[in-house]
This record gives structure tokens, sequence and C-alpha cells, in this order.
């Protein structure tokens, strides 16, 4: 069996690569979050995705990452390798980001870590279905003017938001699945969880370009 690590925002693509990748063999020793000095992430707080190691009983590493990029992310997955007995890294990513190369791939490559990429160039309209399909709830936590507004901020991945995000599709030419950043999520429930993240108080905020959910209260519920 494979002893795999997986990069992990806590959003829809990682957990779904998480759980791709358990129907295919790989024991997931490990949820690995690269972050800047100071992080602050305002689509996935670092505290949610704590609560999700926890649903998961899979520990999660975060791994600080400091400029020049490229020999951070190698130095991170050597020690990986060496040090936690990782030989292979699962991501979440579906495609290439406005052009950009995987840097994951290429530092992998350098340090002999195999990489799984089971969302990789996958149909947008058949990566949505398998939400359905393994009956993953999640919700918006951040969204994008001027293609969405903040009603968004908050509301359930359905039947009827998916309806919405199609119709966007046609109107804006919006990548379905968030790829080019217009929205992201966090996963509060999915078959791999052991126990629901239930998000008791929230309020929707404002920066910039974004509407985002500022987290208040969480805690962790029976099934």
């Amino acid at each position: 069996m494979n002893s795999a690590a997986i990069l992990w925002t806590g959003g829809k693509d990682s957990c779904l690569a998480l759980y791709e990748a358990k129907l295919s063999g790989y024991e997931i020793k490990y949820l690995i979050t690269l972050v800047p000095a100071n992080p602050n992430f305002l689509a996935h707080p670092i505290s949610f995705m704590k609560l999700q190691s926890e649903a998961l009983q899979i520990p999660h590493l975060i791994i600080e990452i400091t400029e020049p990029f490229k020999e951070s992310y190698i130095k991170a997955f050597r020690n990986l390798k060496e040090k936690y007995f990782i030989d292979t890294l699962i991501t979440g990513d579906i495609d290439e980001v406005e052009g950009h190369s995987n840097i994951v791939k290429e530092c992998a490559d350098e340090t002999n870590l195999q990489v799984f990429l089971p969302l990789w160039k996958r149909d947008r309209k058949e990566i949505m279905n398998k939400f359905f399909e393994y009956n993953f709830q999640w919700i918006f936590s951040l969204v994008k003017k001027p293609h969405f507004t903040n009603e968004w901020v908050g509301r359930n991945f359905n039947e009827t938001s998916y309806a919405d995000l199609l119709l966007l599709e046609n109107k804006n030419g919006i990548d379905i699945c968030g790829e080019k950043g217009e929205y992201h999520t966090l996963v509060i429930d999915n078959p791999s969880f052991t126990k629901k993240i239930q998000i008791e108080e929230y309020s929707k905020r404002e920066k910039d370009s974004m509407h985002y959910m500022n987290i208040e209260k969480i805690s962790l519920q029976n099934k």
C-alpha cells in the first residue's frame, strides 16, 4: 500500500482527491497545508482544517513556505519523504492556473516523490457530479465579484446552487469548479468524516473583490 500525504485546503477538491485516493488504495498518513509566514486564510481557515483533521482522524501538518518558493517546496517535500516516510503526494489540482506549470509536480519530481492527481484534466461536470454521487456536503466560503454576490456566502452545494453555477457558466464563462479562483469552499461532511462540522455562528465580510465567510463558532457533531 502506498504511504501518501495530501496537500490540504479543506475545500471540495482536496477532499474529493483524498476520497478517490482512498478508493484507489492509497493510505493517507497526513494532511499537508503549505502556508506563508503569519497566514490569514479568508476562504480556508486553519481552525476549520484542524476540525476536518479530527473528523477524518488524519494528522494535519502545517509547513511554512518562504521565498524563493520553488526551493522551499523542494525542501518541504524532501522532509516529507525523509522524516515522515511519504512516497506519494496527492493534490486536488484540476488544471493549470493561468497557464502556469504545475509547481507541485515539478518539485516532487526533484525529490523522487510520486504524485497522484485524481482530478487532473477531468471534465468539470463529471467532477461536480461526484459530489452528489459520494454524498459530499460543502459550502461556499468565499466568492469573487463581479460574478457572485454575497448571497452566495455560506450557501450549500445542492441541486439548486449547482444549477445556478451552470447559469453563470453560460452567461459569464466561469469555471464551474472555481478553478480560476472564482469561488472557494469548505467541506463540512463526507463519508470519510467520523463527525460532521457544524458552523454555529458566522458573519459575511467584504474585502477588495471578495465576499467571504468569517466563522465565529464551529464544532464537531455526531452523525
